[in-house]
């Protein structure tokens, strides 16, 4: 197999995996896990510091398996109950009987969360104690990456550059871009690729308990409603947008059901995944092409994201909806260029929609650029696209590196403004 395609493989293992519940608060409760472990005991008070913007995304949405919100009851479940080995499912196991342990430290006021500056947009430093013992556990760059570990003030360990390197350029130093991708997803033996398939498994399984209960705002369930009622019909843009908000809701609603996530976002791995396989139901297409389709749009969504930070103002559904609708082209029996329309076609539908925290809503977001991707791939058929209009360049390429230079130049001080309105 070609080099260049071991590499792509490489990197959608490292970050598309499956991830329990929202993955900044996890990240908290994954590091106060480590802590725990490090301390060889259950803490009496836990100190936790975090980054503005994961500070943002952890303010409005459910840690799974505790009905509560917020990074204070994460980092306290974590150190009670969780598990350092499992990363972003450290909180699988958590029981009734842990979570109240975990609020009881809680409101004993033996849990301290705070804000605090740095240049890193993922970070998470936690510091458990127990008597006169001390553990601390520092997260950056990746919500699962540590960076440091001290006991009792000295190092037990601290990452060299190499393993501290973010996931937000996880492609530098990689050649690749939307043509090679798209001749990867193509070309590359299906055995080598068939793993993405979990992806359909776990983000079908969420959106199904999207549908069958109540969570967060119901988005899936209002408009399953709405087709009962003749208000809407059951069409593949309908259907689409339904089942992926569903799968939303269960997820922001706090399901004890893990998301296959994609570079860290447990919604952007659900948009990537549900479009393109109920595209693929409809178009009644292999397994082995629905695989393709999913590579296709998990590592274009990887790509497109990799030209701006981890987390910042602006909502990273939008480009993961590209990414799919990519693929959903490719399923339809589209061309590359086509591929390419509905890539450019997403971004100037959706590209204006900002990230103010994970929450409820986000469902909604999700079912936004998700419709975005249906109606974007069925003007790509017919060879209808945006080209030189705004940020959308006449090719592709220089579409992405725009909307990086938006996000990175043009919408740090937005970013400010929402966590200050946020956290006024």
């Amino acid at each position: 197999m070609k080099p260049q395609w071991l590499q792509y493989i490489n990197i959608i293992k490292q970050v598309v995996k499956p991830a329990l519940g929202c993955t900044e608060p996890i990240a908290a409760a994954y590091a106060a896990a480590v802590a725990r472990a490090l301390l060889g005991v259950e803490p009496d008070s836990i100190a936790v510091q975090v980054s503005d913007n994961l500070y943002k995304n952890s303010m409005g949405v459910f840690v799974p398996g505790t009905g509560k919100i917020g990074l204070a009851i994460a980092a306290a479940a974590g150190a009670i109950a969780g598990n350092p080995d499992a990363g972003l499912e450290v909180l699988a196991a958590i029981t009734p009987e842990q979570v109240a342990k975990a609020q009881a430290l809680i409101d004993a006021g033996k849990v301290t969360v705070e804000r605090t500056e740095t240049a890193e947009f993922i970070y998470c430093c936690v510091i458990a104690k127990k008597g006169d013992r001390e553990a601390l556990v520092k997260i950056c760059g990746g919500h699962t990456l540590i960076a440091e570990k001290r006991l009792n003030g000295e190092s037990v360990f601290s990452a060299d550059s190499t393993q501290a390197k973010a996931t937000g350029s996880i492609c530098e130093g990689v050649d690749i871009t939307i043509e090679s991708i798209y001749r990867f997803a193509q070309e590359v033996p299906f055995e080598e690729i068939k793993f993405i398939l979990e992806a359909s498994e776990l983000n079908g399984k969420l959106s199904d308990e999207g549908m069958a209960n109540p969570y967060g705002l119901e988005v899936g369930r209002t408009m399953k409603s709405g087709i009962a009622a003749g208000i809407i019909g059951e069409d593949l843009l309908n259907k689409i947008v339904m089942l992926t908000a569903a799968a939303s809701d269960a997820r922001m609603g706090g399901a004890n059901l893990p998301a296959m996530s994609n570079l860290g976002s447990g919604n952007q791995g659900i948009a990537a995944t549900i479009p393109v396989v109920l595209t693929a139901q409809c178009y009644k297409v292999s397994e082995e092409q629905l695989a393709r389709a999913l590579i296709m749009s998990h590592l274009g969504a990887i790509y497109i994201k990799s030209h701006y930070p981890p987390l910042s103002a602006f909502c990273g559904n939008t480009v993961t909806s590209a990414a799919a609708s990519m693929a959903m082209v490719y399923l339809a029996g589209g061309s590359f260029e086509q591929s390419c329309f509905a890539i450019q076609n997403v971004i100037s539908d959706s590209s204006g929609m900002v990230c103010d925290g994970a929450k409820a809503s986000c469902a909604m977001k999700v079912s936004t650029s998700s419709s975005a991707a249906v109606r974007s791939f069925l003007m790509a058929l017919s060879s209808h696209n945006v080209s030189g209009q705004g940020i959308i360049a006449t090719d592709v390429e220089k579409t992405i590196k725009n909307i990086g230079k938006m996000i990175l130049n043009g919408m740090s001080s937005t970013d400010v403004t929402i966590i200050d309105i946020m956290s006024a």
